[in-house]
């Protein structure tokens, strides 16, 4: 066989699992966690990989919320049981 083929073969075929490994490592190192971390009402970023968990700005300044309905919604937006205050 023609010398050019075969050095073209094997230059594809290492092109090709230098992107099989990097979707892997993509896939463990950020798909994974990402969707982990979004399941559990989490931010995730990119760039960093970490996952953080979103304040209600009322427990940064002390405020009440004071309609509940609103409150109810901030608490399941950010995936924190609703208080059952009197």
């Amino acid at each position: 066989m023609n010398p050019t083929i075969n050095r073209m073969t094997l230059v594809f075929l290492g092109v090709f699992v230098v992107a099989v490994i990097g979707v892997g490592v993509w896939t463990v190192g950020w798909a994974i966690p990402a969707k982990r971390c979004e399941s559990n009402h989490k931010w995730w970023d990119h760039a960093q990989r970490v996952c953080a968990t979103p304040v209600l700005i009322s427990d940064i300044t002390g405020r009440t919320i004071q309609d509940k309905q609103a409150e109810a919604a901030a608490r399941a937006a950010v995936g924190r049981p609703v208080s059952k205050q009197p």
